[in-house]
């Protein structure tokens, strides 16, 4: 029995038509070949794809001429990754900033900072809880040989959050290991130690925060030091401890990157994640802190017996025979190694010997994951220079 076409509901009003289904449409077998291109390239109306896949269905020629059609697709539109570029921050941050600068802008010399830990943050973001527990293994190098210690990917943060936390005390800011006078641990290894051993329980997820919280006060405080025009440079010029040597803030900076973005890579591989290398403007100013600080590596070894004795003693600022280092690739540059004083300044025409390296592989050379035997991609000269400054750039390393 047919339904009414009126109810009291709608006030004996008549409901409307139902639109009639949309017919198929018949089409010639040239036509549909003729559709099959854009079929592949998924640009035909719903009722042309609806024709042609029915023909398909039918017609084994069509057929195979559309799988040979859809595979070039493939081919004209290869798959990509889901994972966003990591220099997409950067670049949406500096195209902001260039309408309109910010009002407390962040020194040059902390950007690379800021830059790293945001991009470890997003990899932590990705992780499972099962994988903070993930075994990591940091290596570094003491005298000639490699050194390691194992921990977990929790341990990693636990590790960045204390060493951090030098910079923090500088800056008068809350130090995770407590108020000044509280501990007597000012070497990064000695902090992390300390660190581990002041948790009851193996560290969690819960480390991320922490550390997270910790590196946003830091770049907000040099930020708003840095803004204020009486400071000046004054900011980066603050003493930041290491325990038997110390750094400008505005090296303490870099080298916090370095170290964030190279045990970001120690997190990655221990999860099975890409990690990249941080942006050519970023990577060069690590470099270059890497190389203003061999000359002190290199007379460090030199004291400790592991390197050869200098040739010759310079008043400071005179030229003195040097060793010409290359770093290839992005973020490269040269720069001219003092081998006999960390006083000297490095002198073209005292050039003893050469050393050409990628960057990315100087870094993992200086962060001690690469042997100096591993890692120089060409040299010549001065066999010794050149052996002592490659083992001066792996002593530069730490946990």
């Amino acid at each position: 029995m047919p339904l009414p076409r009126s109810s009291v509901e709608e006030g004996e009003r008549p409901l409307p038509d139902l639109p009639e289904p949309e017919r198929p449409l018949v089409l010639e077998h040239r036509v549909l070949k003729s559709l099959l291109g854009a079929w592949a390239l998924a640009a035909c109306s719903p009722a042309e794809t609806a024709a042609v896949e029915d023909h398909l269905g039918h017609c084994g020629p069509c057929a195979e001429e559309a799988l040979r059609l859809r595979d070039a697709v493939l081919l004209l539109h290869p798959e990509e990754s889901l994972d966003l570029d990591p220099m997409l921050r950067s670049r949406v941050l500096e195209g902001c900033l260039t309408r309109r600068p910010a009002r407390i802008p962040v020194p040059a010399w902390a950007l690379p900072y800021d830059a790293e830990t945001a991009r470890l943050d997003a990899l932590l973001k990705d992780i499972g809880d099962g994988e903070w527990h993930a075994p990591v293994r940091l290596r570094w190098y003491a005298g000639e040989e490699q050194v390691s210690r194992r921990t977990t990917v929790a341990g990693v943060i636990a590790h960045l959050t204390s060493v951090d936390g030098m910079i923090a005390r500088a800056l008068g800011l809350d130090d995770p290991l407590g108020p000044p006078g509280s501990s007597e641990h000012p070497g990064p290894d000695a902090r992390t130690e300390a660190y581990w051993k002041a948790s009851y329980f193996p560290p969690t997820r819960a480390v991320r925060v922490p550390w997270r919280d910790q590196a946003h006060a830091l770049v907000r405080t040099v930020s708003f030091a840095g803004s204020n025009p009486a400071d000046s440079e004054g900011s980066g010029q603050l003493p930041v401890p290491y325990g038997d040597f110390e750094l400008p803030l505005r090296d303490a900076m870099v080298d916090r990157a370095f170290e964030c973005w190279v045990h970001a890579g120690d997190i990655a591989d221990a999860v099975d994640y890409p990690y990249e290398a941080p942006s050519p403007r970023h990577l060069n100013r690590m470099i270059d802190l890497a190389a203003r600080m061999l000359p002190d590596s290199l007379a460090a070894r030199r004291r400790a017996g592991l390197a050869a004795p200098a040739r010759e003693l310079l008043p400071a600022g005179t030229p003195g025979r040097s060793l010409r280092l290359e770093v290839e690739g992005a973020g490269g540059g040269e720069w001219l190694i003092s081998l006999d004083s960390p006083a000297a300044v490095g002198s073209a025409e005292r050039e003893v010997a050469h050393v050409a390296l990628d960057g990315v592989e100087f870094c993992q050379l200086a962060a001690g994951h690469v042997s100096p035997e591993e890692a120089a991609a060409g040299q010549g000269g001065d066999r010794e220079a050149i052996r002592d400054v490659l083992s001066a750039t792996a002593a530069l390393s730490r946990m």
